[in-house]
């Protein structure tokens, strides 16, 4: 068996590390919601993803073993047995009210870059215990997003509501 040393991640100075806060449902549209929060200040990003991707996220939340592996479980695998390292996963774009996210893998000494979904990149980055960030230029245009749809993106209200959150609202993941 070989064994794959991980490299040093690379980290982007205009990229903001984060961390899942939790993991709720949209009351108005009862969509899955995951909620990211900067390592080192209470900004928050909430992104709205499918139910399947919320479930493998929440799957790995609470570490349940599945008796067959899920597929973000099959990419790891592949990836392991590729020799390949993920290294780190970054929301790194934000176009049409649509998040993207690309995933930093390392395999010998060749980095390569794969664009994802960011409910499917954060299930990864789950999987591989690696960092999570968010790109400072996507947190600036979702605040810009939001205010331009009239929706009320004021800091201290949102991390009101987020701290308000009782366990069955974000399905036990507050950090």
């Amino acid at each position: 068996m070989k064994v794959a040393i991980v490299p040093e991640v690379e980290v982007d100075s205009a990229e903001i590390e984060v961390q899942i806060r939790g993991l709720m449902l949209d009351p108005v549209t009862n969509m899955p919601i995951v909620v990211l929060k900067d390592v080192a200040s209470e900004l928050v990003l909430p992104i709205w993803v499918g139910v399947f991707e919320a479930n493998a996220i929440a799957l790995e939340l609470e570490k349940t073993a599945t008796p067959r592996p899920m597929t973000h479980d099959l990419l790891r695998n592949i990836a392991r047995g590729l020799n390949a390292v993920v290294n780190k996963v970054v929301v790194s774009d934000l176009r049409e009210d649509t998040f993207y996210a690309t995933i930093f893998l390392q395999q010998g000494d060749e980095a390569v870059t794969i664009d994802a979904r960011p409910s499917d990149a954060i299930a990864l980055a789950l999987r591989w215990d690696c960092p999570i960030y968010v790109a400072k230029s996507v947190l600036g245009r979702s605040r810009q997003n939001g205010a331009e749809a009239g929706v009320d993106v004021n800091a201290d209200q949102l991390k009101k509501w987020l701290e308000n959150l009782n366990e069955d609202e974000t399905g036990g993941y507050k950090m």
